[in-house]
């Protein structure tokens, strides 16, 4: 019954929480923490001092103390901090034995912590036991020779105990593991402490590798040793060679030379370093070198500065693309203003070698600019005429002719030869670019030579040439029939005309008809300008050759001109009603106004003013290219009266506006008859049953 009643304990019912809305005061947990601050709850009271009066208290203490130690190192032996405050205690109650055994006891778990040596010398250095403090170093130095603390500690130590020898010593011992930089500095400062220049000299020379040159040279330029400094300048010159140029070396030396005022030097040896240093790696090169021509140098000399730096930049961008042509010309301008002729030849080479990857003309048009800068630098500046010859001939070897050509080079080379006075050698090269790439530009050029040589028949046979080879070019017929008119030779131009508009194909035909009509304008062929006209109107009705046949007639001096005039506006009119461009029409009517207004009567001008046509407002449903409806535009159409009495719907329409204003007049006239002032007439007759208009 008893487990019974135990087992069916009722277990305490947790009280539910009602209310679970926020408080309306929160309390956070750094609220609750500085409350506890406040209350120091968790502060214990310090332990009770301890007075020891005798030395049984004493001794009971140390044995506590030495016993929590000991139960620590016990507990975990790794735990070098353990060990040193060990040690550091016994050593405040001047126990040196016990805190010396602690150290050893110590090293023997691990020695190599650098923190456990050095507490352990230092202890032995402030007990002022010299010999232990040596022994200590001597076995950390032995131990662990890689770590400079050991060694700066010995040394100092050795120096402040006055053993310079000693410090010596140890300096040696040090050198030969062959430490840092730093390192060798310290021992040569040490002995410069004590005035042993040469000491410190041979140390320099001894491990000078491993040195600074620059601290060497300025070591001995220091202690007044002017030849030696800049013979340490010139051996390390020599030791890093071109290969491993060092700008702070070549900076450092040009100081020190500037600072012995042998400028010259100063100024071959910045251009030295200059010639071999990258440009990204020589900027305070650079700067360093123009400061000093700014100090010492002449106008001359600030100059070469910027050029040499500006050739770096240029040598850079050039070594980064050498396809950048823009940059080879800029670099090629700078080089050509000064410098000798075989080094801006090598430049040329460089940037000539650069050939387009790609045979396509849009790619070496700017390419062949270095081939033609290239000659003319030759024969212009260098006046070496048959290295010319050849770079124009390399050139023209180079470029794929069967592709594409270029013209220029061509027109140039001929020009050369003729500069030199060999005219044989400048046809032979227009015929051998005839020949193997005729281009409209050759010819021309070819022809232009021969006709400020006068050699009117080899033109006429470049002429025939070009026809040939480009029969629809109409500049080329209207400058050939030029060339016989200026010769005299009048049928021979007509014939060349009459050939030029028989062609099929033309590509200005207009310009062409107009240079033959003026052409037998300025002959006083007035019959033959008429015929032409009419065979142009055969081929065309714009309305500008009609206007221009009407000029033609007015310009003749003769008696029936206005008749002819009128004549020909009369046909054009006819001729143009059915033409769909209502523009034009218009045009032609316009110019017929001004010629009736400057030259004919008063019926004249009625009747061409009926001629002109109404400007008519209109709309029109405008359609997307996808079919899709696009809305309506307005625009303005011509309505010409001829056009509008063959139309009846047009007729229709003029009878609804007559109507419409016929309509308007009339509910004008009523409205004024209402006012009484005016109309009485109608007024009287018209009675309306409401009386309103009633009079």
């Amino acid at each position: 019954m008893a487990s019974t009643a135990a087992g069916k304990q009722r277990i305490p019912k947790v009280a539910k929480v009602k209310n679970k809305a926020p408080a309306e005061v929160q309390i956070t947990a750094e609220q609750l923490l500085r409350e506890a601050k406040e209350r120091e709850l968790e502060l214990l009271p310090p332990p009770p001092k301890q007075k020891i009066t005798d030395e049984e208290e004493l001794n009971d203490y140390k044995l506590r103390k030495r016993k929590g130690f000991e139960d620590n190192i016990r507990k975990n032996r790794t735990v070098i901090s353990n060990w040193i405050k060990y040690a550091q205690w016994e050593e405040s109650l001047k126990e040196i034995q016990r805190a010396r055994s602690i150290y050893e006891r110590a090293l023997d778990v691990d020695h190599r912590n650098i923190t456990l040596w050095l507490k352990y010398a230092e202890m032995e250095m402030k007990s002022r036991q010299v010999n232990h403090a040596r022994n200590i170093w001597d076995r950390a130095i032995t131990i662990l020779p890689r770590v400079n603390q050991f060694w700066y500690k010995y040394t100092y130590m050795e120096e402040m105990l006055g053993n310079v020898a000693g410090c010596r010593q140890v300096f040696e011992r040090w050198m030969e593991w062959e430490p840092d930089e730093q390192a060798w500095h310290s021992y040569i400062n040490f002995e410069l402490r004590y005035k042993e220049v040469d000491k410190a000299r041979t140390i320099y020379e001894r491990y000078i590798l491993l040195l600074n040159w620059i601290k060497y040279a300025r070591f001995e330029e220091k202690h007044g040793y002017i030849a030696h400094s800049r013979k340490v300048y010139e051996r390390a010159v020599e030791f890093f060679g071109e290969e491993h140029v060092d700008e702070n070396l070549f900076v450092a030396f040009a100081k020190f030379e500037e600072t012995q005022k042998e400028f010259e030097r100063v100024r071959v040896m910045y251009k030295y370093a200059l010639d071999r240093i990258p440009k990204h790696q020589a900027q305070e090169l650079f700067k360093n070198y123009t400061m000093f021509e700014k100090k010492f140098g002449d106008r001359r000399g600030i100059e070469d500065v910027i050029v040499s730096k500006r050739r770096f930049q240029y040598e850079e961008e050039v070594k980064a693309n050498p396809h950048n042509y823009d940059a080879w010309f800029d670099y090629l301008r700078l080089v050509e203003s000064d410098a000798d002729p075989d080094t801006v030849r090598e430049v040329y080479e460089r940037a000539i070698a650069n050939i387009p990857p790609i045979q396509e003309k849009r790619h070496w048009r700017r390419y062949i600019y270095l081939w033609i800068n290239y000659a003319l630098y030759e024969e212009l500046e260098v006046k070496d005429p048959e290295r010319t010859r050849q770079v124009y001939q390399a050139c023209l070897d180079l470029i794929p002719h069967k592709k594409f050509t270029f013209a220029k080079i061509w027109l140039l080379y001929s020009q050369f030869e003729i500069r030199q006075k060999n005219l044989q050698g400048a046809r032979k090269v227009m015929g051998t670019a005839i020949g193997k790439c005729p281009k409209n530009k050759l010819l021309k050029g070819y022809i232009e030579l021969e006709l400020q040589l006068r050699e009117f028949d080899r033109c006429r046979k470049l002429y025939e040439k070009y026809l040939e080879f480009s029969p629809e070019n109409c500049t080329t017929w209207i400058k050939f029939a030029e060339l016989e008119t200026i010769l005299g030779d009048i049928d021979r131009a007509r014939a060349i005309f009459e050939l030029a508009i028989g062609q099929p194909r033309l590509d200005m035909p207009e310009v062409l008809w107009k240079s033959y009509i003026d052409f037998e304008i300025e002959q006083e062929e007035f019959g033959n300008t008429r015929n032409l006209y009419k065979r142009l109107l055969q081929r065309t009705q714009h309305v500008k050759v009609w206007i221009s046949y009407a000029k033609f007639e007015l310009s003749i001096d003769s008696p029936d001109r206005l008749q002819k005039c009128r004549q020909i506006y009369e046909e054009a009119n006819k001729s143009m009603r059915s033409c769909e461009e209502k523009e034009e029409r218009l045009m032609l009517l316009e110019s017929w106004r001004e010629f009736e207004r400057e030259f004919g009567s008063d019926s004249t001008r009625e009747r061409v003013r009926k001629l002109l046509p109404e400007k008519v407002k209109k709309r029109r449903k405008l359609t997307a290219e996808d079919g899709s409806d696009a809305g309506w535009e307005e625009y303005y159409d011509y309505i010409f009266p001829e056009d509008a009495a063959n139309q009846p719907n047009l007729k229709l329409l003029a009878m609804a506006k007559m109507w419409k204003k016929q309509q308007q007049q009339r509910d004008d006239r009523l409205l004024l008859c209402v006012s009484g002032q005016s109309f009485p007439h109608i007024c009287k007759k018209k009675k309306v049953k409401s009386g309103f208009f009633q009079t």
